[in-house]
């Protein structure tokens, strides 16, 4: 069934007008929900307006979506985002930088503010200011699909190879930038949407995207620009459209163009993201899956957005993310460290290693399994791979051959986001074969399973679920020694998540450590050890 939409330009202050606009169209059409592109309050806002916003007394016809524009958000708004409420009913508030999934299926991906080019590296804090870095552009990147993207300003260059007339005065009004651009031909999202500086509307010509290794669909973006609502040139500032999810392009529409952004890079397309419940393991803060977000106020009765990445606790996308614990970031995968790492910041002192060296490789799709990632596996494991490959000669040679590295992965259908858990154990359990052992009599005790030593590669062509523990070590003599051992799990299988864990928290002499929200650090001590370790990666840092 296809959802029936309704964006409006930046109402600047005016939401008492456009909704009171807005409510007898939605009477009539019946929409599914409503967008604002651009500013939703001035810079100045009326506050007597405001007061009759906050305490419910204008009327929002249905749900209307917002995110940050080119104006800083009022206090008030603020102070009612943060604490994890709609701004009033039906007035949902999407991140400066989100991923968001309505209950129609769409999938919206925001961007708001203009670039802070003073920002060289690394993502804004501040969710509620007008302005994102270039890193928070490449993030949204990880969300791989979209079927609306929306920004504050407008993709450098999109109106090159197009017929439609924009004067060299409009052009010189319009803020773009060359990482917007590159947002929408990595998303290739089915509507793009901004916001115009000044009193015109501007529709490109539909233009469609180079096809895939994968698939010889040619994903078609529109490009649309409203005008300010009540705008004195009574220019366009609402448009109506209907959206169907999961539908594949069939035919080029007459008119379109290649895209614009061909001299940009365009990473192969990716599968839809997929989100279920589970365990989220030691990268959270405090906030659980389905609850404690921004669509906690709403109409009785009425389903809000479904979680997505934006509130993942391993998507780059998350808002929430504690990115102060992020170590290093390559283009299809990242590393950070645990929170709430098994080993403490002296375990491993005598052995060259003076913070935890619990790590996470995540990859960046929001997906289960390998097998979710489809075309883009081999891709995205070979990348996960080369990152547990560095952070095991980092530990040998820092350690002088003392260490070697244990690896898992839990690849269940119904979990959340991949990621494998990294930790380095003496070189003497492993080579003992007390490691193998200790993993094998936990799984035996538990009536698990039994392990098999194979190697699976990415697992993409696993119908299974399984457990997977790589075993590596190298003494600097004789040589590297590794192994994979492999459990499967029948479906329905209740399987222990923690069992990684809990195998390493016996062999290390760690199990008073075991439950990681027993010993989580304070910021400063977490922060402080992500420095440690990046100071001793660097060598081996090939995403840096």
């Amino acid at each position: 069934m296809a959802a029936k939409i309704i964006v409006l330009g930046s109402l600047n202050g005016n939401f008492e007008s456009a909704f009171k606009k807005l409510a007898p169209l939605h009477a009539k059409q019946h929409f599914s929900f409503a967008i604002v592109t651009g500013n939703l309050f001035s810079a100045e806002q009326d506050a007597d307006s405001l007061s009759r916003l906050l305490n419910g007394q204008v009327n929002v016809p249905l749900s209307t979506y917002f995110t940050v524009g080119t104006n800083p958000l009022p206090e008030q708004v603020i102070e009612r985002i943060e604490k994890g409420e709609d701004v009033c009913e039906n007035l949902h508030f999407l991140g400066k930088r989100s991923v968001t999934k309505t209950s129609d299926g769409i999938r919206i991906v925001a961007l708001g503010g203009v670039l802070d080019k003073t920002i060289v590296g690394g993502q804004s804090k501040e969710q509620h200011l007008p302005l994102h870095t270039a890193d928070d552009a490449r993030i949204l990147r990880g969300a791989n699909s979209a079927d609306i993207l929306l920004t504050a300003i407008w993709p450098s260059g999109v109106w090159t190879g197009s017929n439609i007339p924009l004067t060299p005065e409009k052009q010189a009004a319009i803020v773009s930038s060359e990482e917007v651009a590159e947002l929408c031909s990595a998303l290739k999202p089915r509507y793009h949407f901004s916001t115009s500086p000044s009193d015109f509307f501007y529709e490109r010509e539909p233009f469609f995207h180079p096809p895939s290794s994968e698939s010889d669909d040619r994903p078609i973006t529109r490009f649309i620009s409203l005008a300010p609502f009540g705008n004195p040139a009574k220019e366009k500032a609402l448009y109506a459209f209907n959206l169907q999810t999961r539908e594949v392009t069939s035919s080029i529409p007459a008119g379109s163009t290649v895209s614009p952004f061909l001299a940009w890079t365009n990473p192969k397309k990716r599968s839809a993201p997929h989100d279920s419940g589970g365990q989220y393991g030691r990268f959270a803060n405090g906030h659980d899956h389905h609850g404690n977000g921004h669509h906690a106020r709403r109409r009785k009765g009425e389903r809000g957005p479904l979680p997505g990445p934006d509130q993942c606790f391993f998507c780059l996308s998350n808002a929430n993310l504690d990115t102060h614990m992020i170590c290093s970031i390559g283009e299809e995968s990242y590393v950070t460290t645990a929170k709430g790492p098994l080993p403490a910041s002296d375990t491993f002192a005598s052995s060259g290693l003076s913070f935890p060296c619990h790590q996470l490789i995540i990859p960046l799709p929001h997906e289960p399994t390998f097998r979710q990632m489809a075309g883009d596996a081999n891709r995205i494991h070979q990348e996960m791979n080369k990152f547990k490959e560095a952070l095991q000669a980092m530990v040998a040679t820092q350690s002088r051959h003392k260490l070697g590295a244990v690896t898992w992965e839990i690849s269940r259908q119904t979990g959340v986001h991949l990621h494998w858990q990294f930790l380095p154990v003496s070189i003497d359990l492993l080579r003992k074969g007390l490691v193998e052992a200790g993993f094998k009599v936990e799984a035996e005790n538990r009536n698990f399973p039994p392990f098999q030593e194979t190697e699976l590669g990415s697992g993409v062509d696993e119908t299974s679920d399984y457990f997977r523990v790589w075993l590596w070590s190298d003494d600097g003599d004789t040589g590297i020694r590794s192994k994979e051992l492999v459990m499967r799990l029948d479906e329905g299988f209740r399987f222990d998540l923690q069992f990684g864990r809990r195998v390493m928290a016996k062999l290390l002499g760690l199990e008073d450590r075991l439950y990681w929200q027993d010993v989580v650090q304070s910021v400063a001590d977490e922060t402080k050890d992500v420095e440690k370790f990046k100071e001793v990666f660097k060598p081996w840092d090939f995403a840096a």
